[in-house]
């Protein structure tokens, strides 16, 4: 089993969750059960399958869930991409939230790398 409250990513992830909840509230109101819905719930993924692997009981299984982790990062880059393409992120928030994305799909693909 391994700590998942210990690696970086992890904590980085639940801070973007935090983040992108916090960003979503502006979102018009026709957008709660559509893009707001789904850019929150891939948000919560990343940290979630993170978490779910680190308590599975071997390291194939920990890096399934890593890989989880990874698509769901993908999933709410390209649902960022279109909120930006909508008008409905700021142009000062873009780039920090599409950076630390990045970063986190570095970071989440390095240990994948290091469970093959």
């Amino acid at each position: 089993m391994h700590n998942y409250k210990n690696l970086e990513v992890w904590k980085r992830s639940v801070e973007l969750a935090t983040q992108i909840y916090s960003l979503t509230d502006h979102y018009p109101k026709e957008e709660k059960y559509g893009l707001v819905s789904q850019i929150r719930r891939c948000s919560v993924s990343i940290s979630s399958n993170i978490a779910e692997g680190a308590g599975r009981g071997s390291d194939k299984e920990f890096k399934l869930f890593l890989n989880y982790a990874l698509g769901s990062c993908f999933e709410l880059e390209t649902q960022l991409l279109i909120s930006i393409n909508l008008g409905l992120i700021a142009e000062e928030i873009q780039k920090d939230v599409l950076n630390e994305l990045t970063e986190m799909q570095k970071m989440i693909y390095s240990l994948i790398k290091k469970y093959s």
